[in-house]
């Protein structure tokens, strides 16, 4: 599916969150394509948007920035519309239009980056995955996160799961994860997690307000859970930040396959989400080197790839692993809602 005409990606997206549970922000998203009359410069250069493509995401983007403007408590119009009290699109429409027209330049700078939605959420299945992989490889992990943002699901060994009836992770945490499990429970495995670190162009410094605030307005109004688990990510980044660092993610991986690696620790490289935003040339680097790396991966020093992306034919969000020595080829372990609410595992089946 390609979709190269604005309106329509504003239409898209306003239909995909409404299915995502999100009527609320559906109807902000849907009131943007009152934004193409020309009135505002934010609307122009939406209107104008070169080689657009849903990977641009291009009506999140704006949509980020009206919800700043309501989470920093500057502008409250939009209140009733998160809240579900007005519904009346008619309505909402001229509210967006009045708010663009008044924030125009604030609104502006949001157009210039893609969304960064680091949701603990999605961390559910990359946690199932290395439960189905302890079962083929071993218990103990080095974990590698390209795309990290803020670092949320960097810090995923302090989480505690409850995935099925399966539970892992420390029980004294304020960051509890137990989405709707379908289908069977994933192994009842044992998960060490010896280190994890992280990487991202452009990360989110999760002790500064004014950041965190920003990351925050990425998150749909209507998913209060997803705001707690923000609230949960900070408090423990508070105390002990996640180990993250700005790099572009090719130049990452290569120093992560670079490094020396513990016998009997699995080597992991693991992403959410944020596959679909990499330039096409670093996305085949990477797979090119970690093709290079796995020819190399003995049983003493395993390799594997963890993925949780969207399937770009379904806009299924499909969680698939590959790990050398032993599957060359992408097992598919099951589909996640795309924040997290939900897993469907099918556990390679």
């Amino acid at each position: 599916m390609e979709i190269t005409d604005v309106a329509e990606a504003i239409r898209w997206q306003a239909d995909h969150s409404e299915e995502a549970n999100a009527p609320c922000t559906a109807r902000v998203i849907r009131a943007e394509l009152a934004l193409l009359d020309g009135k505002t410069a934010t609307g122009r250069r939406m209107a104008n948007w070169q080689g657009l493509s849903l990977e641009d995401a291009l009506p999140l983007r704006v949509a980020a920035g009206f919800h700043y403007l309501f989470l920093s408590g500057e502008e409250k119009r939009l209140e009733p519309v998160y809240a579900g009290l007005t519904t009346d699109q008619k309505t909402i429409d001229r509210i967006v239009s009045e708010l663009a027209q008044m924030y125009d330049t604030r609104l502006m700078p949001w157009l210039d980056s893609p969304p960064q939605t680091n949701e603990a959420g999605r961390s559910a299945s990359i946690m199932a995955g290395l439960l189905w992989l302890s079962q083929q490889l071993g218990p103990r992990f080095e974990l590698n996160e390209i795309g990290a943002s803020a670092g949320v699901n960097t810090m995923m060994e302090r989480y505690h799961y409850d995935l099925g009836g399966v539970c892992t992770g420390p029980q004294r945490t304020p960051m509890q994860i137990k989405p709707e499990w379908r289908g069977t429970p994933p192994p009842q495995s044992e998960v060490e997690i010896s280190s994890i670190r992280g990487c991202d162009i452009a990360p989110v410094d999760l002790s500064d307000p004014e950041r965190a605030l920003r990351l925050k307005s990425y998150v749909w109004a209507d998913a209060q859970e997803r705001m707690a688990r923000i609230d949960a990510a900070i408090s423990l980044a508070s105390t002990n930040p996640p180990d993250l660092v700005q790099q572009d993610a090719g130049d990452f991986v290569e120093e992560m396959l670079a490094a020396p690696q513990e016998p009997g620790v699995i080597r992991v490289l693991y992403h959410s989400v944020m596959w679909q935003y990499l330039p096409q040339a670093t996305r085949e680097r990477i797979s090119r080197m970690m093709e290079a790396a796995a020819a190399q991966a003995t049983a003493e020093k395993p390799l594997a790839w963890i993925r949780l992306e969207t399937n770009r034919a379904t806009f299924r969000h499909e969680l698939s692993l590959r790990y050398w020595p032993g599957h060359a080829n992408w097992v598919m372990l099951g589909e996640a809602h795309p924040h997290g609410a939900w897993v469907n595992w099918t556990g390679g089946a």
